[in-house]
C-alpha cells in the first residue's frame, strides 16, 4: 500500500504541482483547499503525512493544527509565505514537524517529505527499548512512557528524545539534533530545535520551567540527565 499524503492549500496551481511530484514518487495524494474541509478528510483517510498551508480561507493552518492535534499525531509539514520566526515558532508549538517557506523548490519539499516519513516509521532494524531514569522509549512501537504515563509525541519529538536517551549525559548541539530530525544540517533552521524541546518538556516534565530530564547547556545545546 502506498503512503497517503494530504495537501491542504488554497492555491490550486501549487496543489496541482505538489500533487504531481508526489504522485511521481509513488504516493497516494489527497487534496483540500482549506482547513475546514481538510479536518473530516484527515479523520476519515488517516494520511501518513499532511502538507499544510498556513494562510487559508474558512480555517487557517494554525486552527487546523489545533483541532487535528486533539485527535491525531499525524506528521505535518507547514507551508508558509511568512518569513518571521514568530510565525514559524507558532506552527512548531502547535505540533508541526517541519516547515518550508514559499516560494520553494519542489525537490526540497520532496526531500522534507521523505525525511519526515522516515522518522515517523523507523525500521525494525533499529527497534530498541531505551530506559533512562523514569522514561521508557520503545523504538519498535514508537511508544514513550514517563512514570507509567503514556505520552503522545510527534515524530520530531520522538526522534529528539530517542537521540538524547541513546547517550545520556552527552551534550548535543542544535545542529546535531537538527541532523537527527531532518537528516541535514540547515543552519537557518537550528532555532526550531528550541521549540521542539519546549514542546517535549511540556509533555515529559512535571514542571517544564524547572526541567528534571532535559537540561539546557547554555551556549551549546541540550543533554538528558543521567539521573
Amino acid at each position: 500500500m502506498p503512503q497517503t499524503i494530504l495537501i491542504v492549500d488554497d492555491e490550486k496551481r501549487l496543489v496541482s504541482l505538489v500533487q504531481s511530484y508526489l504522485a511521481q514518487e509513488g504516493y497516494r495524494v489527497l487534496t483540500a483547499y482549506n482547513g475546514r474541509d481538510a479536518l473530516p478528510l484527515a479523520k476519515k483517510e488517516k494520511p501518513d503525512l499532511i502538507i499544510l498551508d498556513i494562510m487559508m480561507p474558512e480555517m487557517n493552518g494554525y486552527d487546523f493544527m489545533r483541532a487535528h492535534r486533539a485527535e491525531s499525531d499525524t506528521p505535518i509539514i507547514m507551508l508558509t509565505a511568512k518569513v518571521e520566526d514568530e510565525d514559524k515558532v507558532i506552527g512548531l508549538e502547535l505540533g508541526a514537524d517541519d516547515y518550508v517557506t514559499k516560494p520553494f523548490k519542489p525537490r526540497e519539499l520532496m526531500a522534507r517529505v521523505r525525511n519526515v516519513l522516515r522518522r515517523a516509521g523507523k525500521s525494525e532494524a533499529t527497534a530498541k527499548t531505551l530506559r533512562v531514569s523514569d522514561i521508557m522509549l520503545d523504538r519498535d512501537s514508537r511508544e514513550v512512557q514517563v512514570l507509567d504515563r503514556s505520552l503522545d509525541l510527534t515524530p520530531s519529538e520522538f526522534d529528539l528524545l530517542a537521540a538524547l536517551m541513546s547517550t545520556p549525559g552527552r551534550v548535543y548541539s542544535r545542529l546535531d539534533l537538527l541532523d537527527v530530525i531532518q537528516g541535514v544540517r540547515y543552519e537557518g533552521y537550528e532555532r526550531t530545535i528550541d521549540t521542539h524541546i519546549k514542546n517535549l518538556r511540556a509533555k515529559i516534565e512535571s514542571d517544564p520551567r524547572k526541567p528534571r530530564y532535559i537540561e539546557t547547556v547554555y551556549g551549546v545545546g541540550y543533554r538528558l540527565n543521567k539521573g
